[in-house]
Formats: C-alpha cells, sequence, structure tokens
C-alpha cells in the first residue's frame, strides 16, 4: 500500500510540472486561449519539446523500474504512474487556467512520430485503465501472488493499445478536428481492459 501512495504522490507532483509548462507554452503562443488550428511554432522550440516529451517517457519509466521488484510490477508501476500524471496533468490545468471547460475539448496529447489528437475525456479514461490495472499488478505482487504472463497476453494488449493510438492519430494533419472515432478508441479500451480483467479472474486455470 505504502508503495502505491508514493507512486500517486510522484504522479501528481510530475503532472504538476507537466501543466505549469503547459501553461507557459500557452501564454506565450495562446495568449487568448488554447484553441484550433494549431499555431506555428518555431521549428527549435518544437523540436525541444518532442525531446521533453521523450523525456518525460524515460522518467516514467525509470521510476516504474526504480518501484518494481519484477518485470511485470516494474511495468504495473510504470502504467499506474502514467495514469495518476495523465489525469492530475488535466487537474492541474482546470485549477490554473480554468481548461478545460469540457471534457470533449480538443487537446494535443502527445508528438511523437505525428501529433496526437483527441478530446480530452479520451486520455482520461485510458489513464483511469491504465491506473486500474497497474495497481492491481502492484497489489498482487505485494500480498505474495505474483502474476504470469504469456505471449499471448503482450499481443492482445499490444494490438488494443495500437488501436487507441490509431484514433489518437487519425486527425494528425486536420487543422480543425471534428470528428473523433469513438468506435475505433472504444474497441481498443474495451478490448484491452476486458482481456486484462477476463485474465486477471481466470489466469490460476490460464497458467495451469
Amino acid at each position: 500500500m505504502k508503495k502505491i501512495i508514493w507512486i500517486v504522490v510522484f504522479g501528481i507532483a510530475f503532472g504538476l510540472v507537466e501543466a505549469v509548462i503547459v501553461i507557459y507554452l500557452r501564454m506565450n503562443y495562446y495568449p487568448e486561449g488554447f484553441t484550433f488550428p494549431l499555431k506555428l511554432i518555431p521549428e527549435r522550440v518544437l523540436l525541444i519539446e518532442v525531446i521533453r516529451e521523450a523525456a518525460t517517457v524515460v522518467m516514467l519509466t525509470s521510476f516504474g523500474i526504480l518501484v518494481g521488484k519484477t518485470g511485470i510490477t516494474r511495468f504495473g508501476a510504470f502504467l499506474m504512474t502514467f495514469g495518476v500524471w495523465d489525469i492530475f496533468y488535466y487537474v492541474w490545468l482546470k485549477i490554473f487556467i480554468n481548461w478545460p471547460a469540457s471534457l470533449m475539448d480538443w487537446d494535443i496529447l502527445y508528438l511523437i512520430p505525428v501529433p496526437w489528437i483527441a478530446p480530452v475525456l479520451a486520455p482520461i479514461l485510458v489513464s483511469t485503465g491504465l491506473i486500474t490495472c497497474g495497481g492491481w499488478i502492484i497489489f498482487q505482487e505485494d500480498r505474495g501472488a505474483p502474476i504470469k504472463t504469456k505471449s499471448v497476453d503482450w499481443a492482445v494488449e499490444s494490438i488494443a493499445g495500437a488501436l487507441i493510438v490509431a484514433s489518437f492519430i487519425v486527425n494528425y494533419d486536420s487543422s480543425v478536428p471534428d470528428v473523433y472515432p469513438w468506435w475505433l478508441f472504444f474497441i481498443g479500451l474495451v478490448g484491452g481492459v476486458g482481456y486484462f480483467i477476463w485474465r486477471a479472474t481466470h489466469r490460476r486455470e490460464s497458467d495451469s
């Protein structure tokens, strides 16, 4: 339980750092408020942002490795940390600049390798799933019930994740996105979380 508490604390603090950086960027390039179409940002600034985003993933991964004792629990810690960080990123934005006005407001989620664009609700739903699944993995390890995984597990979850990412990048070249492929998103999200729950509840039979 103590491990989960520190993961949450780290995620909340890291979300604050991320939000502050984005607030500074929006003050410079969107003083009237963030909206689409996106404004042109100098290539040097864009490159710095890509590097910063890559470093963010490295930091989240490193924290997960330090927290977990085994490969699967390190992965679980990464999932949970990522989820808490992402949700509280939006919480801090709401507190500081009252954005988003709605969970259906569009946002730029990521820039690598192309812009990921989606309503705010989408990454929040994904992060909720990551927190739930990651937290369960850590809880099982702490109670002395290590989790075994199979190649098919990673294959299914990878496909589910790819579908979610596909829903994020389908509008990457739209100046003003207006239609989000929720059907594709929910196939990936429900498929990934649903399979995880099925494996979690039937893992003894499946691993025997």
